[in-house]
Parts: C-alpha cells; sequence; structure tokens
C-alpha cells in the first residue's frame, strides 16, 4: 500500500481487519471473488482514526464510559455525545485531509460507510452499530461525513453493545469506506440461512425498489423470497415509498405510483440468480452469511456481507444424511455453554454418544426415530420430561424429515428396568456404596501427579460410571418416577384428582437436595444470634471471608457451621455437570444472600418445622385420597393399590436425586486434582494461567501434561469462542440443515394473556415476581415468586426462602420440580421466554395445577 491512511478496496483482504476494519476488509476480499461485483471505492484506515483519536484528547471520557453500567442510558447518552462532539470538532490536517479525497473522481456521488474493527466479525456482527451517509458529493462533504463515520464508534447504540459484550472502546477503531453511489433500481438484503428458523438450506431474500434505506428503515413492507433449490415461496409486499438519490446529494422519498406497489421488485429468474451469488459469498466465507446487494442496470453489486453471528452451529457429521438431535442442556437443566474441559468429562461420563455444537452437548436421535416403534417411546418419553421438546419432535415427523424404516429393529429408548422390591434398606444401601466409592476416588487420588493423576481419572471414570448407573441404582429411581407418574393418572381418571403426587411427595425422606435447602436454614439458626456477624456478611465481597470471622462475637461459631455446610455440599454450583464452574467452596460468598434470607425470613427451628409440616400435610392428603377412593366401586382395590404405590413413591423418589450428588461430588475429587496439576504446569512454564485447562479436552490435557507443551493460540482460539457460545440460545430440538424447532403447548385451558408451561407442582399463588439469573443476587422474602431461567440442584437453597416457581426449561422429573413438590411450592416450568415477557416486581398468579402463569395489574 501507498498511503498508510488510505487503500484501494483492491489492495485489502479478510485477514486486514485491523487496518480496515470488518466491513472494509470483507469488501476488499469481495472485491477479489470473481463473478462478485462490488462497487469501487477505498478506505480510509483505522491509521486516521488513530491520529483523529489522538488529536480530540478524550481519554478521560473513555475512562467515565469503561466504567458505566450499560443499562444507565442517561449516562451513556450525555457522554457518548461529548466524546463524537470532540471527534467532530477536530480539524483534519492538510496531509491527512488530502490523502482522503485524491482517490475521488469529479461529478462521482459516494456512500461513505463506517467499518469498526468489531464489526462484521465471526463472533459479534455489530450490525447497525455505526452510519452509513449515501449520495455524498465533493471533497468537503466526504470529509464531514468520514468525521461522523469516525464519531459513529460512540452513538449511544454502539457504546452500550460493546459494554455488554465486554469490548474495550480503546481496542475497537474506526476505518471508513468511500465507494461510488449506485443507483439502484432495487436493494435489499440476501441471509443465506433463513434468519427465522436457522435453516441452511433456505435462502431468503428481502427486496424493495430504490435504495436499500427505505427497507433498513421500516419504511416499506419489503417483498420477501425464500429460496430453496430452484423453488421460491414469496410473499410480496404492498411498497408505497422508495428511497432514490437526490441530485443535490443525500437522499429523498419517492412515492411509488399505486399500479406498480405490488409488483415484484426482482423476477423469478433474478431472485434465483441473487441467490446463487449468495452462496457463491457464503462457500467464499466459508459460513452463512448476511449480504446487501443493489440491482444496477440489470446487475447485482454487493455493498456489503457480514457473517449471521445468531446462527446456533451444526454437529459436524460425517455422511450428509438428515440428523435430529436433542438439547441435553435442557434435560439436565443447565443450558449455559460449556468449557471444552467440562464437556468432555461430560462425555466420558454418559453411555449415550453426544455431539458438540455451541458450547453445547446433543444427543442425535435419528436411529430412534427411523424405528416406528422407538420413535413413539421417544416421544411419549420426551413429553412426559418435555413437552415442549416431544412437540418439536413430533413437528419434525411430520415433515417425513426422518423417513421410517419398517423393518428396522427398534432402539430401545430406556434401558430394561429390573424388578426392586419396596424396601427402605435398598435406599440406605446405594447411598452408602455410593459414599464408600467416592471416599476411596478422593483416597487414592492425594499421591497422583502428572500423567500418573490422568491414568487414575480415566479408570476412576469407570467405576463413577459403575455407580452412577448401576441396575439396582437405575431400578430405584425409576420405581420413584413410575409411581409419580401411576398415581397421577390414575388418580386423575378415578377421581378427578390432578398431580396428585404433587402433595404425596412432600418431605420424602432420603432427598440429599431437598435436605441441602433445608440445612441452610440450620445454619443461619447458628449464626442469628451474633449481630455482629450478620453485620459482618452483609458486607461480604472477598471468599476469604471465613478466615477474618475469629475476632468478631459469634465468629467461629458460624465460621464452623458454614464450612461443615460445604464439606457437605461444597462441591454443588449452578449449571454444576460442567466441571469447569466455580464450586461453592471455590466461592462461598455465593451462599451469603441465602443464608442472610434464611435469617431474615425465619425463626429458629425452622427447618425441623417444614420438614414435619410437609410430611403430615402428604400424609393427610394420603389418607383424604384412600377415603374417597374406598368410596368407588371396586373402591378397596383401588384404594389398595394406591396406598402401595404411594407407599412406593415415598420410599423412592427421593433417592432421585443421590446419584447426581454423588457425581458431583466425585467431579469435585477430579477438579481439586486437575488443578493441582495446572498449577504445576503453570510453574514449569507449559501454561499461561490455570484456568487454561478449563479450554482443554481432558484427552488435550493429557497429552500437555505428558508432552509439556500446550497450544497457547488453540487455548486462546477456544476462549473467543466460548464467549461468542455465551451469547448463543441453544434450541431444544435441532437438525442437520440448522434448523431450531421450537415447540408448543396445544392447549386450551388458560387465559387468554397467561404464559403457558408445564405444571410441575401443584397448587395456586400470588406473590411478587423476582427475575434472578444469577444465585448470587438472590435476595428473596417470603411473598416473592422467583422467576428464573433454569434451576439445578444448587438453586435448593433458596426454595425455603419463596411461595412460587416459575423457570424457561424444565421438566416433569428435573431437579427443581422435584424439590418444588417436596417443599409444596406452585411451579410451571418450561415457560417459554419467562425472564423476559416477566419483570421483576410484578405481582404475578402461578397456577401450577393446570401450568400457566399470569401478570396481575
Amino acid at each position: 500500500m501507498q498511503d498508510t491512511y488510505v487503500a484501494d478496496l483492491q489492495e485489502i483482504d479478510k485477514t486486514q481487519v485491523a487496518l480496515a476494519g470488518g466491513k472494509g476488509a470483507n469488501l476488499g476480499e469481495l472485491s477479489r471473488v470473481e463473478g462478485i461485483h462490488v462497487p469501487a471505492g477505498y478506505c480510509v484506515t483505522t491509521q486516521a482514526f488513530r491520529w483523529v483519536m489522538a488529536a480530540a484528547s478524550i481519554d478521560e471520557q473513555l475512562d467515565q464510559l469503561s466504567r458505566l453500567n450499560p443499562e444507565d442510558r442517561d449516562a451513556i447518552r450525555t457522554l457518548s455525545a461529548e466524546v463524537r462532539k470532540s471527534i467532530e470538532e477536530v480539524e483534519i490536517p492538510e496531509k491527512l485531509a488530502a490523502a482522503i479525497t485524491r482517490p475521488l473522481t469529479k461529478d462521482i456521488a459516494y456512500a461513505v460507510r463506517s467499518s469498526a474493527t468489531a464489526e462484521d466479525l465471526p463472533t459479534a456482527s455489530f450490525a447497525g452499530q455505526q452510519d452509513t451517509y449515501l449520495n455524498v458529493t465533493g471533497p468537503e462533504e466526504i470529509l464531514k461525513h468520514v468525521s461522523r463515520c469516525w464519531a459513529s464508534l460512540f452513538t449511544e447504540r454502539a457504546v452500550t453493545y460493546r459494554l455488554r459484550n465486554g469490548f474495550d472502546h480503546r481496542k475497537v477503531h474506526m476505518a471508513v469506506v468511500v465507494q461510488q453511489m449506485v443507483s439502484s433500481e432495487a436493494s435489499g438484503i440476501l441471509f443465506t440461512a433463513d434468519p427465522v428458523t436457522s435453516n441452511r438450506k433456505i435462502v431468503t431474500i428481502e427486496a424493495s425498489f430504490g435504495l436499500g434505506e427505505a427497507l433498513v428503515s421500516g419504511l416499506v413492507n419489503a417483498d420477501v423470497y425464500k429460496v430453496t433449490g430452484d423453488h421460491i415461496d414469496k410473499v410480496i409486499g404492498t411498497k408505497q415509498l422508495a428511497i432514490l438519490a437526490s441530485p443535490d446529494g443525500g437522499t429523498r422519498e419517492h412515492t411509488i405510483e399505486p399500479e406498480q406497489r405490488e409488483r415484484q421488485a426482482l423476477t423469478d429468474a433474478q431472485v434465483l440468480q441473487l441467490a446463487q451469488l449468495g452462496r457463491q459469498i457464503e462457500a467464499h466465507f466459508g459460513r452463512p452469511q448476511d449480504i446487501e446487494w443493489c440491482l444496477a442496470d440489470g446487475g447485482f453489486q454487493i455493498v456489503q456481507s457480514r457473517p449471521i453471528t445468531t446462527l446456533f452451529p451444526i454437529p459436524e457429521t460425517a455422511d450428509s444424511d438428515n440428523h435430529v438431535y436433542v438439547s441435553v442442556g435442557h434435560q439436565q437443566m443447565m443450558t449455559d455453554a460449556m468449557r471444552p474441559l467440562g464437556i468432555s468429562f461430560w462425555q466420558m461420563t454418559t453411555p449415550v454418544p453426544m455431539a458438540v455444537a455451541g458450547g453445547r452437548l446433543f444427543v442425535d436421535v435419528t436411529p430412534r426415530l427411523a424405528s416406528a416403534t422407538s420413535r413413539n417411546e421417544l416421544v411419549e418419553l420426551m413429553g412426559k420430561s418435555d413437552p415442549l421438546m416431544a412437540d418439536a419432535m413430533r413437528r419434525v415427523l411430520d415433515r417425513d424429515f426422518v423417513p421410517t424404516v419398517p423393518d428396522q429393529a427398534p432402539v430401545p429408548v430406556l434401558p430394561e428396568q429390573a424388578p426392586i422390591e419396596n424396601d427402605p434398606a435398598i435406599v440406605a444401601e446405594l447411598i452408602a456404596q455410593n459414599q464408600a466409592s467416592v471416599a476411596a476416588a478422593k483416597n487414592d487420588i492425594r499421591a497422583k501427579s502428572g500423567v500418573e493423576l490422568f491414568d487414575f481419572i480415566l479408570a476412576d471414570m469407570q467405576e463413577l460410571r459403575r455407580v452412577l448407573f448401576d441396575r439396582r441404582s437405575y431400578a430405584a429411581i425409576m420405581a420413584g418416577m413410575n409411581a409419580t407418574w401411576w398415581l397421577n393418572d390414575h388418580l386423575r381418571t378415578w377421581l378427578g384428582e390432578e398431580n396428585a403426587a404433587d402433595a404425596l411427595a412432600q418431605s420424602a425422606p432420603d432427598n440429599i437436595t431437598s435436605e441441602m435447602g433445608l440445612e441452610l436454614l440450620d445454619v443461619a439458626d447458628v449464626i442469628r444470634p451474633y449481630p455482629d456477624v450478620v453485620a459482618f456478611l452483609r458486607d461480604v465481597e472477598d471468599d476469604g471471608f471465613l478466615d477474618k470471622m475469629d475476632d468478631l462475637a459469634g465468629g467461629p461459631e458460624a465460621r464452623d457451621a458454614i464450612r461443615a455446610y460445604l464439606d457437605k455440599y461444597g462441591m454443588r454450583c449452578v449449571g454444576e455437570i460442567d466441571i469447569t464452574r466455580p464450586r461453592w467452596s471455590e466461592r462461598p460468598t455465593t451462599l451469603v444472600p441465602a443464608i442472610l434470607s434464611n435469617i431474615e425470613n425465619f425463626e429458629p427451628g425452622a427447618s425441623e418445622r417444614r420438614f414435619e409440616q410437609g410430611r403430615q400435610e402428604a400424609s393427610k392428603k394420603e389418607q383424604e385420597l384412600l377415603e374417597r377412593l374406598r368410596a368407588l366401586p371396586d373402591g378397596e382395590q383401588k384404594a389398595d393399590e394406591t396406598k402401595q404405590t404411594i407407599d412406593r413413591l415415598r420410599t423412592f423418589t427421593g433417592y432421585r436425586e443421590y446419584p447426581k450428588y454423588g457425581m458431583i461430588a466425585r467431579y469435585f475429587v477430579y477438579k481439586q486434582a486437575l488443578l493441582q496439576e495446572a498449577d504445576r504446569l503453570v510453574q514449569a512454564g507449559v501454561l499461561r494461567a490455570r484456568e487454561d485447562i478449563y479450554f482443554l479436552s481432558f484427552q488435550e490435557l493429557h497429552e500437555v501434561a505428558r508432552t509439556h507443551q500446550a497450544d497457547n493460540e488453540l487455548i486462546r482460539t477456544r476462549k473467543e469462542d466460548f464467549k461468542a457460545y455465551q451469547a448463543l440460545t441453544p434450541p431444544r430440538v435441532l437438525t442437520s440443515d440448522g434448523e431450531a424447532i421450537a415447540g408448543s403447548y396445544r392447549r386450551e385451558d388458560a387465559p387468554d394473556d397467561a404464559l403457558v408451561g408445564l405444571p410441575v407442582s401443584t397448587g395456586i399463588v400470588e406473590g411478587r415476581a423476582r427475575v434472578i439469573l444469577d444465585i448470587t443476587h438472590a435476595d428473596l422474602d417470603a411473598d416473592d415468586i422467583l422467576v428464573t431461567a433454569y434451576t439445578d440442584p444448587s438453586w435448593s437453597p433458596v426454595f425455603v426462602s419463596i411461595k412460587g416457581l416459575v423457570t424457561e426449561v424444565g421438566g416433569q422429573m428435573t431437579h427443581g420440580a422435584v424439590i418444588a413438590r417436596e417443599y409444596g411450592l406452585p411451579a410451571v416450568v418450561g415457560v417459554e421466554q419467562a425472564t423476559r415477557l416477566i419483570k421483576d416486581g410484578q405481582r404475578i398468579r402461578v397456577n401450577g395445577t393446570n401450568g400457566y402463569v399470569e401478570i396481575l395489574p
């Protein structure tokens, strides 16, 4: 390049984002592709922007911007306006002005487009964050609009976006693309994957007459063309306006003649030609694209192409057949992205092969859906745990996406269930065996390091799997689940009683997760008499606070109570199936809000009273149901069957929670040993930070321990990928076409304005909605109803403080549902977008019997 301030687009390629910004780099790359026409132009590089930023002297203002809360709109609006004013007032020196205007051709109009270095990236599009100016003429106007583009890096929306996505204002720079203006006959946007369904086989084109500003600004109802192969589905919009270039510069609105308003902006032949260009561009960049195009003189020109960053990735397959995947996270109550080490541990744990996409795990259920027998069993099973997932699979089956293979042997959905007698001693024995196995692993791992440590973990994983998938353990879990289903089905038929098992399961014995919540009440009882300790805990921010309590009155007692609790439950945390997530023992401050809430909302002895109250309510409900049954024809027989099933429910339903507790306890043993190994690798200069191990799979980390060599670039890339994955929402059901299938509740029993979900714990309750996504912010009162994305066992300590539960993810037998029933909390789960549709502080009514939530006036 001849000039560091200016570069012709054809001198730029996709590797030069730092110099030309995302838009400039992509356009430069496209200008080199045969068959793709890009309007001629050049790029005012980030070197010019850096000079302007230095001249503007806005370091202090940038510091202030970086410290702002992204929700503080007033402060962002005021300060960003000051920054923009400072940049626009900088006088461009003669040498720089000459460099910017030298390539201009007299009497030619130009489009002046912002091109930020954090724009149009694979992980963040920043779409619409900066400014574009059309039909700009003359050197003075070009310079003025280049300055405006520089300043647009600090629009309110751009600053807010960076704050929310963790981009440093100083590390994002602005280039400006100056291109010859194209007077478009039609223009619009092309997506090489359907933006609504994410289907990669559908090209979606939006088109209107004139310049694209009418479409982008929402002034017209554009034509929408969906192209699959050579087939076009189209909806023709009524286009009353077009934006055209004004002879005096800028743009003007043009009213379209009535007889032309419903004419197609593109012919079918042009639609197919444009779709083919889109596929060519997608193939060049290697991922789906969001493309801006215009039609002039019968030919298409491309004025922008960026990656579509909102698409959920597709699991890789070795064939081109159709595949259907179901989300593991929706079944495990952990839909967040997982780091590679966490993914690999879960893959080593489960007996079912799992595919990875977007930092999440999926099971390929295609073989089961291909069998007429197992497909029905699978859909029925999914319906019991997550009706939305079952409905999504029915939608896939309705379109014959997976053809049935009649003579294929059915694939079993669940292992064969072994018979098990109704004996509480079986549960006690299974728990004791699990505890002994974890204790042995904890003892044996202590002396292991290096390759020997990894070999030990690999061998011990087989013991984990043996305990986790023990046939008697599985039979005990299924005995409780089958009892729940039997009671709900039969008592609905015989008595019209909905969800009868909910009340009957209250305060069932041996539920480690509900015990975890009740025992935190006991911790509160220890601390409550000591006001100095309570005051100290209100100001705690440092996870080392337990070591600072000795000098407080009651401090040693409080410290010992919390540590005893952590000794038993400290391996738990939100998202605990990911071994990389910080445990309560590592971040004990997580528990402080729940402890303080218990101190404020309960009297001493609440734990025992609450458990006993639930037990008595279950007993009372049992007697009521049995009396009503005996009054029916064949009532004695029905009552006897029901009594036996209730006993079975109470014997086994609590055990449902224990195998996972044992697995997480073992995971923590592994994690502590691996972190010690990470420290040794950091000291040896092999790794840069101990947390780097989280971004390697177990197998990769094993190899690092063997060779003492690590790929730091791979680790850096994995960290960037993980950050992008965190912003994605995983679908319940995903196809190999990339289509995210959304299910729906096919019900008519809810009020018109109600938010529909799955009833998992009976009862109706009104209260204040507390929309909480982070348990560390769970300052709950007795009148509160918790509204959150999902709850795993780590949320159970706050269940004792609330009167109802609403989640976006969940099923009849997931952890949150089980604990809600044990505590007698009305609960509705699987409420789509509950945390967005319900506002914190609103009054709501939760109908846990029929499965819906009402927002009250």
